[in-house]
């Protein structure tokens, strides 16, 4: 990269030398575009961004707008009222569209976003439960759908990232243990979705992506533990902006024993953790409470059919039964989850997924139990993600790869 007021474009080099500074010339125009999108930029604030000579900005401008990775936009009002009809760029964000696949046992979620960042779809798709084979058919049935309402052929998408639940080996891309699914480690699903798409395909821990997504969302630096609470609970951590993986199992609180008793056992579905506050313990906790207690808000609320968000509604409401049944939740998770605060003693923590929607009942409960078992007391959050974190941290990381390996290829592969 050009560094501040240097001009890699000037001097008198072989003609190779003077392919590869126009190469990085360009890259470095690109760069500032990026940084400044979805806002778009006049030649002269890309002078003074990128240190570069104005003839050279203006060539790199100009190879980037023939080879379709930026837009030209007339000038502002300004430009105009001093007199200087100053051109302005910004990325086409459909240059390079990328998609995000988040696959669990009851839900597939597929967005589509484009390069600068902009979400054009997002599509769900729940169900009650599939086998490994039926849940590669709604992943195709869905992709089908998110690239038709973004209006984006499938041969232009440029990278998909997929999320899965359970521990994803980095070398061979397969999924090691996902028990809710039931023959889903079998499954390629890389191979699967480059089949509908003809392009790079990676796949990920649901929970890592979408603590990537909260700590992008977020900023600063410092040590994040975000947890992913829904049907699955698990967490990722991410260490000055880096994730950290362990050797592959990082974050997977799900297993954490509650009970002395407690080992973990691959064959079940869920880790002891999981089964205890997981949102379908929750749901089960409330029936229970509503059946114990036939005047409570939970009864009313609808007793034996009552989910997660009932519950929480009503302790919400100051109903003592419902009340009891969240400080039970938030009692076992502190108690399991206060080991990993005190390893780790970080900057916040952030609760995502389906149970983030519990609002402040939850929140307050969690943190009045972490304050007894902690030293340092983490800033508690609940994400404004919460159940789009994942698909959002897929379709960040996609995007990335799009940078790092497919969009310098068109303006880096010109000759003089």
């Amino acid at each position: 990269m050009a560094g501040k007021g240097s001009d890699m474009g000037k001097g008198t080099v072989g003609g190779g030398g003077t392919t590869m500074l126009r190469r990085i010339n360009v890259a470095s125009v690109l760069d500032a575009v990026r940084r400044s999108a979805p806002a778009p930029l006049r030649v002269a604030e890309l002078v003074e961004r990128t240190g570069l000579a104005r003839p050279t900005v203006a060539q790199a401008v100009d190879e980037l707008l023939d080879a379709g990775w930026l837009q030209q936009h007339g000038p502002d009002s300004a430009d105009r009222s001093l007199g200087r009809p100053a051109i302005r760029v910004s990325l086409r964000g459909r240059a390079a569209p990328v998609l995000g696949l988040d696959v669990g046992p009851h839900r597939v979620t597929v967005g589509v976003s484009d390069l600068a960042g902009r979400k054009l779809s997002l599509v769900r798709r729940s169900g009650p439960g599939w086998t490994a084979q039926e849940l590669l058919g709604v992943i195709a049935e869905v992709i089908t759908e998110a690239l038709a309402e973004a209006e984006v052929p499938a041969d232009d998408v440029a990278a998909v990232v997929a999320a899965s639940p359970g521990i994803v080996d980095e070398h061979t891309g397969r999924v090691q243990l996902v028990p809710s699914v039931p023959g889903w480690p079998a499954i390629d699903l890389i191979k699967h979705v480059r089949g509908l798409l003809d392009c790079p395909v990676m796949l990920d821990n649901d929970a890592n992506l979408a603590a990537l997504a909260i700590a992008a969302a977020r900023g600063g630096t410092g040590t994040l533990l975000a947890i992913q609470w829904g049907e699955r609970l698990g967490a990722g951590i991410v260490i000055d902006g880096r994730l950290h993986r362990g050797t592959g199992a990082a974050g997977e609180i799900g297993f954490i024993a509650t009970d002395t008793d407690d080992v973990i056992n691959p064959e079940d579905s869920r880790g002891p953790l999981e089964r205890a506050v997981g949102s379908e313990a929750i749901a089960a906790l409330g029936r229970q409470a509503a059946l114990d207690n036939p005047q409570s808000r939970l009864a009313e609320l609808g007793g034996e059919q009552l989910d997660t968000a009932d519950v929480f509604a009503a302790a919400a409401e100051r109903d003592p039964v419902a009340q009891a049944v969240v400080q039970q939740v938030a009692r076992t998770f502190a108690r399991a989850l206060a080991p990993s605060v005190l390893v780790l003693d970080p900057t916040a923590v952030v609760i995502g997924g389906g149970v983030a929607r519990a609002g402040a009942v939850l929140l307050d409960a969690i943190s009045d139990q972490l304050r007894l078992l902690t030293l340092n007391h983490p800033k508690l959050e609940l994400s404004a993600l919460a159940e789009d974190a994942v698909v959002t941290g897929a379709m960040r990381m996609a995007l990335d790869e799009v940078w790092q390996r497919k969009l310098p290829t068109p303006a880096m592969t010109s000759t003089t």
